[in-house]
């Protein structure tokens, strides 16, 4: 019995580095297709369906961090993931600002690109099988998160929130009343090797707490110092 390859997207001008993903993905069972600039990489995203897009973030006519925010406007399911040169916290948070699900930086390991990409494929499957069932609506005393249209509302606020805010939040209250380290966050919701050494998973929690507990009396978001972060209506 057949399988539906999953699709990806790959946008990059680079023609070596191209091939070099094209080739491991198709190896691996992978539909790929592929654009040599933003402006294509754009038709292509707002047209078709993919389960995962890879970005470069310098490439010509629309560079990869607008067709991000463009592509994430449009598509709240489609994962992204964001390659570049530039590493630097600053660098990273604003990938993730953009939209961005994950971020990996040149040069790469295609076994690394493999992994990040299976991740971000079977979050997708994940969503897609949730489309008919209740289950894709969770909640937390007055907090409820749509996992479908990745819609957030607290009492009667509707919350925008960005796709990596939301993913952190999705964790938090699906481990709600359990204390989450930071060790566990970096790796469900930042991936392998992710640098426990920045401050990027606070920085993400002062985002998250601005958004969801600001004006609220009651506080759903608390830190254990020394253990992590916990999600609970207290």
């Amino acid at each position: 019995m057949s399988t539906v390859k999953q699709k990806i997207l790959v946008v990059e001008d680079e023609p070596d580095v191209l091939q070099f993903i094209k080739q491991g993905l198709d190896e691996n069972g992978f539909e790929v297709e592929f654009a040599y600039d933003g402006e294509c990489g754009k038709k292509l995203a707002l047209s078709k369906d993919y389960d995962v897009i890879i970005l470069d973030v310098i490439i010509p006519q629309i560079n990869g961090l607008e067709l991000c925010k463009i592509i994430r406007n449009k598509n709240n399911k489609v994962k992204i993931l964001l390659l570049t040169a530039l590493g630097s916290l600053d660098d990273k948070l604003e990938g993730f600002e953009a939209g961005a699900d994950d971020y990996l930086v040149k040069p790469f390991d295609f076994l690394e690109l493999l992994a990040r990409v299976n991740v971000l494929a079977k979050r997708t499957t994940q969503i897609t099988s949730q489309d008919h069932s209740e289950k894709h609506i969770i909640k937390v005393a007055d907090l409820a998160l749509n996992l479908n249209s990745k819609r957030v509302v607290r009492g009667r606020k509707e919350i925008a929130l960005t796709a990596k805010e939301f993913a952190l939040l999705e964790l938090l209250v699906l481990n709600k009343n359990r204390v989450l380290s930071k060790t566990e966050i970096a790796e469900k919701i930042w991936g392998i090797n992710f640098d426990r050494g920045t401050n990027v998973i606070e920085v993400y929690i002062n985002f998250l707490r601005k958004k969801i507990d600001k004006g609220y009396s009651v506080k759903l978001l608390h830190t254990l110092v020394g253990m992590g972060y916990i999600l609970k209506d207290e």
